[in-house]
């Protein structure tokens, strides 16, 4: 989100938000007073609970009861009380009130813990919480996927908390203590890749066992008479001292009774320990429990807060180590109910998903305290509504719900569970026929979701869409949408007002539906355009014909089948008649596949480096710009330059001519003669307006079976145009940015027969299947054999009749017949390619599909097989869904980058921090947005030179990423790369060595050597190795740096340049003079070149060129000096200089992309006073520009104050 693409995409959002609501933004200074309205001081409470000291709290006025209830559960020494009420002068509060509202509440309040009667519902709670308490620092549910618990691996490489690490260690004493040996595998040039180290054990991990047992008793739940006594239901436990005892949980608390495993007597035992808190019971009848517990409570609160809070999503790990199955009657409980969180709780217990969804959506917006509650509202119901259909999707396809047309064939079956309708995605009634069956129909629900997520960001009010969700699982794609009031009551044909449900035969149009669409075409920009019916009536639209809109009972206007929301890409749709442009057509288009799209794309890479290989005048690319396909000016350098893009995409010249007639420095009004080149450049790229680029796209252009109107025929013609333009456009300009290699490919088409191999399992041979699939795919064992157990064997005979319950049919053991040789060769037929012989590169990409046991795999055994069926632990599903967004926290975020990129570092900060404060506020504490701004904030903490305030936001940002994203996602190693930066600047180097090697070790993982990230990763180790001396091992990794940036950036990039320098610097180190020559003559050749004589880099390098060889006739002197006269030479000393850590500082910041520009606090002055004054000229003369015009990188070129 902080560099181009992110920010692009949110501020296109933003504006469409405005659009769609016609409502004028208030302007950044409003949002600003209105945060200071919201953001009340805090003020200290005074909290009196049993058996504890009196403590404060801090708390703020909007802040609600409930949270501080929160905050006393978990706290250590109140973490296990559940079931109580907080008393302000003996009245009890409200736990849903406002603290602000709460009157008589001030500074210095006490507010008491009053212990209250429990009901079933209480008891519940309070076993739960317990449990959770006890398995606080078991990973278990993280490995397993449930309950939005994640892993974190960060701090067994910090060794705890950083802060805390960097207090308690000495400056003097760090080099002694660094052991820079990394581990063998990620040297360069290493073949291994083990998977053990992917997931190191944490030794606060090793369990620590408070109870052997703790389970509902059999006797539940209490008979009639026992209820009137007060009994909620009956606890058997089993303490480690092997004490059994059953538990009662009364509405007075826990106590002991006299029941056993066969015998009820529910009267209390004697004595019987009546507690308020089952902690408190456990802790008087077993001492190991209060030794263990208290222990383990200590740990749980030492670890960072958000290695603990749960993430809002369910993020899923594809390796586990193999644990031991213990018994947990939490989980049993789960497994057969359809609680979601506490949700069972909630009166009428199914939960209405479409009333919440678009009741959210009604809530006000018209200041910012309501827009916040109404995002924060939004985006708590739809992950829940996220968790309850990706439960209800595995429950559909693991047989456990009954379909509501049963007698249907299984492919045509739909099933409602939980309020949510579910289908699958399978071309059921042909309506994919043309377009590819099968596999079109299991693509149209992403198309889908992707239109729902577009109508869903530009939040038009009056205009609603379900709540959809698609699920991946098994083999099978499942969409889970929410219902619409009514719509099972009626036939489409007659809930259809506008749209088309028989792909343009019949079309109708409403009046309404084209008002609220309208507002939507401008941020979407869709054409709005006319079609012809069956019986050849003119029918408007504002939306493709595919749309369909329906009025509810509930009176809201529904759209729904947005699959066709955006136009196809001519490259990869022939249609008769219609021409691409020549590069298209040179490459291989229109193709019919998108595995057609990436030979082509690689075609075209190649076409590129061979181009760029032969010129001699490359423009310069800066140090730390990252993207290899702009010039300084962020130019499209494509294949396509110059003149023969002109040509190619008509209207290009004179958009150019508009742009450098328009660019004036005094800001002065537009002349007639520009006023001219702004109509014609208008025309030329197809805006429907004649004072702006105003581009918008008629989504039907080419849709089979839609048919227009005759006298719309120019406008349909130029519509074509257009598409044809954005095809060529994205093969001339965008492809050659995306890096698409031979794994992508390999591994798309392996996933394509994965899913269709899949669907013929049946649950009892899953792991069989499926390890013997990674067998063929991946072993090199060539007779891989499936093994199915005899008696499952047995038992499939006698139940023929049973086969086809899977949906999607078909024979449940053609799976077991499949060979390597066999899927190989499907592999290459799909892929239209010879299957390549170096596939091992695809191995962990496609591993990462499954969920296996951690250990080590063989692949090269041609003796047996790699995989066992032990090995498959589980499979999981693939989840996407929408992302509401927090729009005014992004507001604030964005002028934040803007302010900082105009040099007002400390303003961009503040704003940056308000931004953070209202993401909290929206997202809660987990997000990836708010992942982003704490990235963003570390940085600027240090430049500004806070960097102990940098390390702690950046290890923040470096937890959330690993739980909100992965542990191997790629921004997950971006983030660990930015850590060790700071741990070098804080002067822990052992660490930042470690966070290196940590991120080395994922980037093998997940990209392999060959990858241009991997240049800036090993120029990082190599400089920390050289700044601790260890000279031959930095050598390896900065000339590893050197080859990559030779191989992707070409031998006269600014990038090798820097390369050769830092090998220069580390040979000069170890005296090896001439090696240093050698490398710095290759970079000050390149800065000549590139930047001319004058420049400061090619000087630093002449410089530096003459004092290395000084230095080595220095050394050849006293080498020829001791060969003459032996032991008796007088010998002049040598300057041998070890790399000071300012230095080193310094090469990590400019590789980094930081470069300090020294300034006199006048030049500052005189440079912000400019920066003002170009800003205003700026709006003067162009009024206001959009905002997705704007550039908001923020990583690569960072102002410096």
């Amino acid at each position: 989100m902080v560099n181009g693409d992110g920010a692009h995409e949110h501020t296109e959002e933003t504006d469409s938000k405005q659009d769609g609501n016609g409502e004028a933004d208030g302007g950044e200074e409003s949002n600003e007073q209105e945060v200071i309205v919201i953001q009340d001081t805090g003020f200290t409470v005074k909290i009196q609970a049993p058996g504890t000291e009196p403590f404060d709290l801090q708390v703020s006025p909007q802040e609600m009861v409930q949270e501080i209830h929160q905050v006393l559960m978990d706290r250590e020494d109140t973490c296990h009380r559940t079931c109580f009420s907080l008393q302000l002068d003996g009245n009890v509060l409200d736990n849903f009130a406002e603290l602000k509202s709460i009157e008589g509440l001030q500074e210095g309040s006490v507010l008491k813990v009053v212990e209250e009667p429990y009901t079933v519902r209480e008891a519940r709670i309070h076993v739960r919480h317990i449990r959770d308490l006890l398995k606080s620092l078991d990973p278990s549910d993280a490995y397993n996927g449930v309950d939005c618990n994640s892993l974190s691996f960060l701090s067994i490489f910090t060794d705890g908390d950083l802060g805390e690490t960097g207090k308690r260690k000495k400056k003097g004493n760090e080099m002694e203590q660094i052991d820079c040996t990394p581990p063998e595998h990620i040297l360069p040039g290493s073949k291994e890749r083990p998977l053990v180290p992917l997931q190191p054990q944490n030794k606060d991990w090793k369990p620590m066992q408070c109870l052997k047992v703790l389970t509902m008793s059999g006797w539940n739940p209490p008979p009639g008479n026992r209820k009137m006594h007060g009994d909620l239901m009956y606890l058997y436990i089993v303490t480690v001292e092997e004490r059994h005892v059953s538990v009662t949980a009364s509405t007075r608390g826990f106590y002991l009774n006299q029941s056993t495993t066969y015998t009820f007597n529910p009267k209390p035992a004697n004595p019987s320990f009546l507690s308020h808190s089952l902690v408190e019971l456990l802790s008087q009848i077993s001492p190991a429990f209060k030794k263990n517990f208290t222990a383990l409570q200590k740990k749980r609160v030492q670890r960072h807060p958000f290695e603990r809070i749960a993430t809002p999503f369910q993020v899923y790990s594809w390796t586990a180590p193999q644990v031991d199955h213990a018994m947990d009657c939490v989980r049993a409980e789960d497994a057969y109910t359809s609680r979601l969180g506490y949700e069972e709780h909630i009166p009428g217990q199914t939960r209405d998903w479409n009333e919440e969804l678009q009741t959210t959506r009604e809530l006000p917006r018209k200041n910012l305290p309501e827009r916040l509650l109404r995002e924060r509202a939004i985006f708590k119901v739809h992950s829940d509504f996220a968790a309850a259909a990706t439960r209800g999707a595995m429950a559909v396809i693991d047989g456990n719900v009954m379909a509501i047309n049963p007698g249907e064939e299984t492919r045509m079956q739909m099933f409602i569970w939980n309020n949510i309708f579910f289908s699958l995605g399978f071309d059921v009634r042909d309506h994919y026929r043309e377009l590819g069956g099968d596999a079109a129909a299991h693509a149209a629900p992403t198309n889908d979701l992707n239109g729902v997520r577009a109508y869903s960001g530009v939040d038009v009010e009056g205009l609603y869409t379900l709540g959809t969700v698609v699920v991946d699982y098994r083999g099978y794609r499942v969409t889970a949408q929410s219902i619409i009031p009514g719509i099972l009551e009626r036939e489409q044909e007659q809930s259809v007002i506008y749209g088309s449900i028989d792909f343009g035969k019949t079309v109708v149009s409403h009046g309404k539906y084209l008002e609220l669409l309208e507002k939507t075409s401008r941020p979407l920009k869709v054409q709005r355009h006319s079609v012809l019916n069956e019986k050849n009536d003119t029918v408007e639209l504002c939306s493709s014909v595919e749309c369909k809109g329906i009025i509810g009972n509930d009176g809201r206007h529904y759209i729904l089948d947005l699959l066709r929301t955006f136009p196809p890409d001519l490259n990869f749709l022939p249609v008769d008649g219609v021409e691409l442009s020549p590069e298209c057509q040179r490459l291989g288009f229109p193709a019919m596949t998108l595995l057609l799209f990436l030979m082509a794309a690689l075609q075209l890479m190649q076409h590129k480096a061979n181009r760029d290989s032969n010129k001699t005048d490359t423009p310069a690319i800066t140090e730390t710009s990252e993207t290899l396909t702009e010039s300084k000016n962020g130019e499209c350098k494509g294949p396509l330059e110059g003149k023969e893009l002109e040509e190619s995409i008509p209207g290009l010249a004179q958009a150019k001519e508009l742009a450098e007639t328009l660019v004036a420095e005094d800001g002065s009004s537009i002349d007639p003669k520009s006023r001219e080149v702004v109509l014609n450049a208008c025309k030329a790229v197809g805006s429907i307006s004649d004072t702006a680029f105003d581009i918008r796209f008629n989504p039907d252009i080419f849709s089979p079976g839609v048919r227009f109107p005759e006298e719309s025929a120019d406008d349909i013609q130029k519509q074509k145009q257009l598409l044809k333009d954005a095809a060529a456009f994205l093969v001339s300009c965008q492809v050659p940015t995306l890096r698409i290699g031979i794994t992508e490919l390999i591994t798309r088409c392996a996933k394509h027969i994965f899913k269709t191999y899949l669907q013929g399992v049946e649950l009892s041979a899953l792991s069989a299947a499926v390890s013997h699939f990674l067998n063929c795919f991946l072993s090199s064992f060539p007779d891989a054999v499936a093994h199915l157990p005899p008696d499952e064997l047995v038992s499939r005979r006698k139940n023929r009749k049973r086969r086809n319950r899977v949906p999607g049919g078909g024979d449940n053991t053609a799976w077991a017949s499949l060979t390597p040789s066999e899927l190989w060769k499907n592999i290459a037929s799909e892929a239209q390619m010879t299957a390549p012989s170096l596939y091992r590169m695809v191995i962990i990409t496609f591993l990462r599909l499954c969920f296996l046991k951690r250990c080590e795999y063989n692949f090269d055994s041609r003796h047996k097989p790699a995989f066992t069926e032990e090995d498959i632990l589980n499979i999981f599903p693939v989840v996407k869904h929408v992302n509401p967004k927090a729009t005014d926290a992004f507001h604030f975020f964005q002028s934040g980058q803007a302010k900082v990129q105009q040099g007002f570092l400390k303003e961009g900060c503040e704003l940056i921090n308000e931004a953070l404060n209202l993401f909290n506020n929206v997202y809660g504490a987990m997000h990836v947005e708010i992942c982003s701004c704490l990235r963003l904030l570390a940085r600027l903490n240090y430049i500004l030179g806070d960097h102990p305030e940098a390390l702690s936001n950046q290890q923040k940002a470096v937890l959330m990423s690993e739980r909100v994203l992965g542990i191997e996602h790629p921004n997950t190693i971006q983030e660990y790369m930015h850590l060790a930066l700071y741990c070098f600047a804080n002067n822990q180097l052992s660490t930042a060595l470690k966070l290196l090697y940590r991120a080395r070790y994922l980037m093998l993982l997940i990209c392999g050597e060959d990858h241009p990230e991997m240049a800036l990763l090993d120029s990082n180790i190599g400089l920390v190795l050289h700044g601790v001396m260890e000279y031959d091992l930095s050598l390896r990794f900065l000339e590893n740096a050197l080859t990559i940036n030779t191989k992707y950036h070409g031998p006269r990039s600014l990038k090798v340049a820097l390369s050769h320098h830092l090998v220069a610097r580390v040979y000069e180190s170890k005296a090896e003079f001439r090696s240093a020559l050698q490398h710095e003559k290759e970079g000050y050749t390149i800065y000549k070149n590139q930047m001319g004589e004058a420049h400061e880099k090619t000087k630093e390098s002449s410089e530096y060129l003459k004092y290395l060889t000084q230095q080595a006739v220095a050394l050849q002197r006293t080498m020829n000096e001791i060969y003459k006269n032996g032991s008796n030479a007088s010998i002049m000393p040598l300057k041998f200089t070890a790399p000071s850590m300012a230095t080193i500082l310094d090469q990590l910041n400019i590789i980094n992309g930081i470069i300090f520009i020294p300034l006199s606090p006048k030049d500052l002055e005189n440079l912000k006073a400019e920066v003002q004054r170009r800003q205003q000229l700026q709006e003067l003369g162009k009024g206001e520009e959009p905002a997705e015009d704007r550039s908001l990188e923020l990583e690569d070129k960072i102002p410096i104050d």
